[in-house]
């Protein structure tokens, strides 16, 4: 199965999970790698946008192909996730629940999107230890266009 990212370009095949490390996401704690990926294309624009102020969004930009195996995909159900799983400024409890479930060496979280819950995010965790579970297998110049956030 493919996955979709948008990324810098100078840290498009950084498969660390440095950039999630440092600065914490949806998903996840400071500390814990992650790399955040998504169904479409177009989601992983959107999810892109969502989390981008239009004044730093860099000319350098990538759309990154992950492969992944769908065998090492845990689905997360909404009844399962926190109740205020889609709050803005991201509550502590996500970041909670993520990171626990990354820390007990889940490969893959497949998680519904904040922004279209019907869609689906996936959370790649860069500390699995077989490295068959997602392969980067593509980069491409993206570009942004900046109408969606105007």
């Amino acid at each position: 199965m493919k996955v979709f990212r948008i990324s810098k370009t100078k840290y498009a095949e950084d498969l660390s999970g440095m950039g999630s490390k440092l600065y914490g996401g949806r998903w996840n704690a400071v500390g814990t790698p992650c790399i955040y990926t998504s169904e479409s294309r177009a989601l992983a624009v959107l999810e892109y946008s969502v989390n981008v102020n239009i004044d730093f969004i860099p000319r350098g930009l990538s759309l990154c192909i992950f492969e992944i195996d769908e065998n090492q995909i845990q689905q997360i159900e909404i009844q399962n996730l926190p109740g205020n799983w889609r709050e803005n400024p991201t509550p502590l409890s996500t970041k909670e629940f993520g990171t626990k479930l990354l820390s007990e060496g889940c490969a893959v979280l497949k998680i519904p999107s904040v922004v279209i819950p019907d869609e689906f995010n996936f959370i790649l965790n860069p500390l699995y230890t077989d490295k068959k579970a997602f392969n980067l297998i593509s980069v491409k110049d993206f570009v942004f266009d900046l109408r969606i956030k105007t």
